[in-house]
């Protein structure tokens, strides 16, 4: 049970995705995002410090501004005979901080006489295309999306291979992580020429519009607590109804602050509301939340003491405030931007197949409430029709894995699609666990995953090496 609920904490707290959904679930969006914990790297990570001149604008030939984009170079494995080059494809966050926990990568750099390099995706970490005026409005913004940033990413590696010495004639992987892994594939989908694989972890490349049923992610979260102890998940749809009820007046209103530690005090139904999403943000402990038929007040005390293991982990802190989240690490700004415009991922929960509030997903207000943030309108169908959706057989080369610990793997590539364009399934795995460090906690499963990941990875190095041409 302890092993479970650890993997459990895993799959929540992991880097990646903030899940674009209506302002009713926005507490929803953050379940898995980054954490307190960091992984124990088995290597010392040592790494310089680069930044190269990139186009603000690769496809018009008006804009002739450009930006500093950062990256980071570790080659203290790296042979120029016989090696090759691991590229993490940045994603929403400082690069430093993916840099820091992706121990895998630094794990085999040695076996695969491997330069690793952690580009930075442009509007987040310090590559800010228009330094502190990035996010002052969608005009500025109008440059934030993946296909520039995959130009980043090509443009970075070219010029990789014409200043770093036996860097040209090598082949060049991507991996990434959650919207990270969804670059790397659609890196090696657009990109082909310039890096030979993709490992894509965790990454939801099929949840846009109806690929998968929007409820799905949340049915999983749901799922999991199942598994983690008896009544847990029972125990958390109950709450729900014991706050509305208490709060429905203004002693009510009281006691609930009191009995949560919380440091600012629930006044009117917008902080009950607030309350309530910033619960469902932490839903990670099953340990006091074993019985769902108490009284109102009784559970909400339970709920208090869950909720304490999280936030108050030190014992030190003397009340919970609801403005901390688990994502403090990742760029929510850019995050909601990109989630108006492209990076639409219907969410939805019916109360019923899961433990939330019932929220449908409405397109419509979505859209209204981006255009009052951002006074952009989203496009829902412009991923799929710009990476293919499902219709992605054509490609090769591109790793799928995914922990079935993971909501996310709902969005996720589970099967085999061709010999090429392979899916690894890890039981017992939590949100891109594979690309984390080693850990004396992992189950088999991952270590499984890993050692099958580094071989389709040789079998690219071995293919680029046989091939006739080796200039890319």
């Amino acid at each position: 049970m302890g092993r479970l609920v650890l993997l459990l904490l895993l799959a929540f707290l992991m880097p990646g995705l903030a899940i674009p959904v209506p302002p009713a679930l926005k507490a929803l969006s953050n379940l898995h995002l980054s954490t307190s914990f960091t992984s124990r790297p088995s290597v010392v990570m040592k790494y310089s410090i680069h930044y190269i001149e990139q186009k603000i604008d690769h496809f018009g030939f008006k804009n002739d501004k450009t930006f500093n984009q950062r990256y980071l170079i570790a080659d203290q494995h790296w042979r120029k005979e016989g090696g090759s080059i691991l590229f993490y494809t940045g994603n929403e966050g400082d690069i430093i901080w993916f840099c820091n926990n992706t121990g895998f990568m630094w794990d085999v750099a040695e076996e695969l006489k491997a330069m690793l390099v952690f580009a930075e995706h442009r509007y987040y970490g310090q590559s800010l295309p228009f330094g502190a005026d990035s996010f002052r409005d969608s005009r500025h913004l109008n440059f934030l999306t993946s296909e520039q940033a995959l130009a980043d990413f090509a443009e970075l590696i070219k010029h990789l291979k014409r200043t770093i010495p036996g860097a040209e004639n090598q082949p060049f992987i991507a991996l990434g992580g959650s919207y990270g892994g969804m670059l790397a594939a659609w890196f090696r989908m657009k990109y082909p020429h310039i890096v030979v694989g993709a490992l894509a972890a965790s990454a939801p490349i099929w949840q846009f519009e109806d690929i998968v049923p929007c409820g799905v992610f949340m049915k999983i979260v749901t799922t999991d607590f199942k598994r983690s102890g008896p009544n847990c998940s029972e125990s958390i749809q109950s709450s729900w109804d014991a706050i509305n009820r208490l709060t429905r007046n203004g002693t009510g209103m009281d006691w609930l602050s009191e009995a949560l530690h919380l440091c600012t005090p629930l006044k009117n139904a917008q902080d009950v509301q607030h309350l309530k999403d910033w619960i469902s943000d932490t839903w990670v402990v099953c340990q006091y939340l074993n019985n769902p038929n108490l009284s109102d007040k009784k559970l909400l005390q339970n709920i208090f003491q869950a909720l304490n293991v999280y936030y108050n982990y030190s014992g030190q802190a003397r009340c919970l405030n609801m403005s901390e989240t688990s994502t403090s690490s990742l760029g929510s700004l850019g995050w909601s931007y990109q989630a108006c415009t492209e990076i639409v991922m219907p969410f939805c929960t019916n109360g019923i197949d899961d433990m939330f509030e019932p929220h449908p997903w409405d397109l419509k207000t979505f859209s209204d409430e981006c255009f009052k943030q951002w006074g952009v309108k989203p496009r829902p169908s412009w991923i799929t029709s710009m990476y293919g959706g499902k219709n992605i057989s054509s490609h090769t080369n591109i790793i799928f894995s995914n922990g079935d610990l993971d909501p996310w793997s709902g969005g996720g590539v589970t099967k085999n699609i061709t010999n090429t364009l392979v899916a690894i399934i890890i039981p017992e795995g939590a949100h891109h666990l594979d690309l984390r460090a080693n850990n004396a906690f992992d189950p088999m499963t991952v270590l499984l995953a890993r050692s099958l990941e580094v071989k389709y990875m040789k079998q690219w190095i071995r293919d680029f090496y046989a091939s006739p041409r080796k200039k890319h």
